[in-house]
């Protein structure tokens, strides 16, 4: 079991849904990850959204001309996705067994992003397998991009993956650093408790 699971129980779609609807409301721009996926690759590349939830991100990379295909394991988070965006290709997997083939589609992404703190919440012990089946879901050249907290200000969990780990996890997948960031608003990474990491096959 995922520690997304056991934290929500499977039930959390409309809810996470509901959070960020009120913040847009609000006036707060929730599209940062979508703008800086898109300062990386030309409008018409094919883009993977790996945990990618209720779609906000996806959503967005759609309208904005981008080919998107999202995973997620949570049947609840991808309820909401497929009433928002029925149009857009939503299936249900564990990344940790991530095939593309499989589900029918293509590898060959320009692009795979995991946001909202996905590799913290996975089942403990996957992280390195699912950096592995997202690399080899990428074309050669293709970007891995990953936001994720590493301290508990910023998750929802205990911390449960470094950034040291991690880029050990890329390395091993063939993946090489190109960039990281503080926010997904592309400010300079300086330590701090949440990192974006972008690594190229």
């Amino acid at each position: 079991m995922s520690r997304w699971e056991e934290l929500t129980g499977g039930t959390s779609g409309r809810d996470f849904d509901a959070r960020f609807a009120a913040l847009a409301r609000g006036g707060k721009d929730v599209h940062g990850e979508a703008r800086l996926c898109a300062a990386f690759v030309p409008v018409g590349a094919r883009v993977l959204d790996a945990g990618c939830g209720t779609g906000r991100v996806m959503i967005r990379l759609a309208e904005l001309g981008y080919d998107c295909v999202g995973v997620d394991l949570d049947a609840s988070m991808l309820a909401v996705a497929r009433q928002q965006a029925p149009e857009l290709p939503w299936y249900q997997a564990d990344l940790a067994g991530f095939e593309p083939d499989l589900l029918g589609m293509a590898a060959g992404f320009d692009l795979a992003v995991a946001a909202g703190n996905v590799f913290p919440l996975l089942a403990a012990g996957t992280e390195a397998t699912v950096v592995r089946r997202l690399a080899a879901a990428l074309r050669p050249g293709g970007l891995m991009v990953a936001g994720f907290g590493l301290d508990e200000a910023h998750l929802p969990v205990p911390p449960s993956i470094t950034l040291t780990e991690y880029d050990g996890y890329c390395t091993a997948a063939g993946l090489t650093l190109v960039d990281r960031f503080a926010t997904w608003d592309a400010d300079p990474y300086d330590g701090g408790g949440y990192a974006v990491s972008v690594h190229r096959r």
